[in-house]
């Protein structure tokens, strides 16, 4: 299976289904189940987020509580495009606005919005991760089979 690793509190926000996308430089011709791994680090503009996000949502935890050094769900990527060419349509490009550099000349990679289809794990599974798209180690892999039947039905 592969993973993307994510800084808190965007990790936590894709995993509970408020973030369906996700922002990067760079693209990718991946489909499929994805991993979706917290950092370990977290940088302070990532705490004034999570601390905003909280007193504005409430919906994320105090940022102390966030897990990190794991993967926290598994969604369906569904597509990878320019910034410039996305339209999502409705209301959901100004609700992400704030979660992601939707600037020309990046991508935006799709999410499934469908609950269906994103997994939030009843508990991070501890894991090392990586920069780019990654493989998520067999003996992790293997904690995850159920899950990916479910995201992918």
């Amino acid at each position: 299976m592969k993973a993307l690793t994510l800084t808190q509190p965007w990790a936590s926000l894709v995993a509970m289904g408020v973030k369906t996308i996700e922002t990067r430089s760079w693209s990718t011709r991946y489909r499929g189940p994805l991993a979706i791994h917290a950092a370990v680090a977290m940088p302070p503009e990532a705490i004034s987020f999570a601390v905003e996000e909280r007193a504005a949502h409430g919906w994320l935890p105090p940022y102390v509580d966030l897990p990190r050094g794991a993967i926290v769900a598994v969604v369906e990527l569904l597509a990878c495009v320019r910034t410039e060419d996305f339209d999502p349509g409705g209301p959901t490009r100004q609700w992400e606005d704030g979660y992601g550099d939707f600037s020309p000349g990046r991508f935006a990679w799709v999410f499934a919005r469908e609950d269906g289809r994103r997994i939030e794990l009843p508990a991070p599974i501890p894991c090392r991760g990586a920069l780019g798209l990654w493989d998520v180690p067999a003996d992790v892999a293997a904690l995850l089979p159920a899950l990916t039947e479910a995201v992918t039905r």
